[in-house]
């Protein structure tokens, strides 16, 4: 039996309906108490129906209380769940109707929001898809030529090309929102040889990145598929830029050896401004968009050829959809704790920075169908995310000048080292944190450090001496940390640790500090892929009609990837996967 099976969990639960709804507290019953009558909710008919996206619902909360921009507006309160990274979503994703509704960012965040007829925050279940043999009878199904499952940037930009390509496509995400982690992602994306880099002076080029990117991963990255995330990146950008995002500011992420991390003006977070961009890109074609919806088994037919899947919807249950063609795009596995404690012991009880639906379900329905995996014990942990939260702080905040300074108040190593490097110096310090130090300089580099201050994470003072006391560390050891560094950026050359950009000094009042710690970050293996993105079989041959791109393929980062090139592997391969898909389908 495949290892996968041995991990399942608890199966996946359908939301109850409206005729089996329990009684007091739920939102059902507040508009009750109104005069809300059901079919005011859910519409008129025989019977009352809602489909998976839960469409009519969430069309019926607009109608009522307005959009997401206009009831942000009349929240009270620091944190305002309205607005936020997140973007356009569904109402349904946190208020339901006939049990406890759950605020979403709970499942990341730490601080605690108060939500209508809400119940105590239990972490979201996110089980691994059993599989069902056909049931007997009839079962629902439909058609389309290219199904992507995953609705993260690769998912998406895959739907969009196959689409553009002429393609009749459906995607489905099992979450209750579209982004993935693609929508978490903050430094930027690496691209070189790109207008932007020759508007600013950067001579970079895609050879220089293939090193880069090789020399990250330990050599272990499949070199044709790593020159194909080089070769291809600048190519990506100007097609990202095309449909409508602003990638026009330039840093640098550690392992780079020169600047080409691209972003929105400002350093603003890339995560949330490529997915909005690719959600309204798809609305704007009129893709199907599906959410709430798990793929639970891959379908093929007697010569090994893939036919389709079986789909549980929310609300909808079991049925198939027959396709033409399969790319998968459902991300890593980050996290399912116990699947990264088997492949990494060591890493058993840590805290991962991602978001709840990355449990590894295209790993497990691709190796179902017989995928090779590979890679699976490269599991990266990243240097920063927020002390006691899951809170990521991005590497550009290093990138645009800070330090790391331990509770002796003392530089340890080269920030912008890549992250198992400067991960495994951060666990060597006392009480296996560091404080990220940083200036008003800094602050005003990068807009997405603003975030930080909203979500109550830094610590700050008017001097260095100040800072030192909130954080609780030698203040003269921490003045001559900062005075050796500043010495060290004017002479342009960093005597201790060979750090290789030196952007700024540190001399700006106010000064500030976010404790920080490893956690598990991203899964390098995956499924097996070739440079069309067909999945491998284990005998070494293409499975008919399966493609995957993004983080649920494995081979292009080896043993780690380097910031900036997670977005830039999605867009590339996922371009591709669309675009073979596509070409697949129409030949079948």
């Amino acid at each position: 039996m495949l290892l996968f099976r041995l991990i399942l969990g608890l199966a996946f639960l359908a939301t109850t309906l409206c005729a089996a709804a329990p009684t007091g507290g739920h939102l059902a019953d507040l508009h009750g108490g109104k005069g809300v009558q059901c079919t005011d909710c859910h519409g008129k008919g025989r019977k009352v129906k809602v489909d998976d996206s839960e469409t009519v619902p969430n069309s019926n909360c607009v109608n009522c209380h307005g959009d997401l921009k206009a009831v942000g507006e009349n929240s009270k309160g620091h944190i305002n769940p309205h607005i936020s990274h997140l973007g356009k979503i569904n109402c349904t994703v946190c208020h339901a109707g006939h049990q406890a509704s759950q605020v979403y960012c709970a499942n990341c965040h730490g601080f605690d929001l108060k939500i209508p007829a809400g119940g105590p925050h239990a972490p979201q279940a996110n089980p691994l898809p059993t599989a069902p043999a056909l049931p007997k009878g009839k079962i629902q199904t439909e058609r389309t030529e290219v199904l992507v499952v995953g609705g993260g940037a690769a998912g998406m930009t895959a739907a969009i090309t196959a689409h553009d390509a002429g393609a009749k496509v459906i995607l489905l995400e099992k979450q209750p929102l579209t982004g993935g982690n693609s929508m978490l992602a903050a430094g930027g994306m690496n691209a070189a040889e790109t207008r932007v880099q020759a508007m600013k002076g950067v001579k970079d080029t895609k050879e220089l990145m293939f090193q880069d990117t090789a020399k990250g991963g330990k050599g272990l990255g499949d070199p044709a598929l790593v020159h194909i995330l080089a070769d291809s990146s600048a190519a990506s950008l100007d097609w990202l830029t095309g449909i409508g995002a602003d990638m026009s500011d330039l840093g640098r992420m550690g392992g780079a050896s020169q600047d080409r991390c691209h972003r929105p003006k400002g350093g603003s977070a890339v995560g949330a401004h490529i997915a909005a961009v690719l959600k309204e890109n798809a609305a704007k074609r009129g893709l199907d968009v599906r959410v709430n919806s798990q793929v639970v088994k891959i379908l093929k037919d007697g010569k090994g050829r893939i036919t389709g899947v079986l789909v549980k919807g929310r609300h909808r249950g079991l049925y198939r959809i027959n396709a033409k063609v399969l790319v998968l795009a459902t991300g890593g596995f980050s996290a399912n704790a116990e699947l990264v404690a088997h492949y990494q012991p060591r890493m058993k009880g840590m805290i991962t920075s991602n978001q709840p639906g990355a449990t590894g379900d295209g790993v497990a329905l691709g190796e179902a169908v017989g995928g090779e995996l590979v890679q699976m014990k490269e599991i990266q942990i990243h240097p920063s995310v927020a002390s006691g939260s899951r809170i990521l702080i991005t590497e550009a905040v290093r990138g645009n000048g800070a330090i790391l300074v331990n509770r002796e108040g003392k530089r340890f190593f080269n920030e912008i080292g890549t992250r198992d490097a400067v991960s495994q110096a951060v666990l060597h310090q006392t009480g296996e944190s560091a404080f990220m130090v940083f200036d008003e300089g800094v602050r005003r580099s990068l807009k997405q450090i603003d975030g930080y201050f909203h979500l109550d994470l830094v610590k700050e003072g008017e001097s260095p001496e100040a800072l030192a006391k909130a954080i609780e560390v030698p203040s003269d050891a921490f003045r001559a940390t900062l005075d050796r560094y500043n010495q060290a950026v004017d002479a342009k050359q960093d005597g201790d640790f060979k750090r290789p950009d030196l952007p700024r000094a540190l001399r700006t009042a106010k000064f500030y500090a976010i404790e920080v710690a490893p956690g598990i970050h991203y899964t390098m293996g995956g499924l097996k892929i070739d440079a069309d993105t067909r999945v491998i079989a284990k005998d070494g041959k293409p499975i008919p009609g399966l493609y995957a791109a993004g983080e649920v393929t494995g081979g292009i980062h080896g043993a780690n990837r380097l910031g900036g090139n997670s977005i830039s592997e999605t867009i590339t391969f996922g371009r591709i996967a669309g675009a073979r898909a596509t070409a697949f389908a129409k030949s079948r």
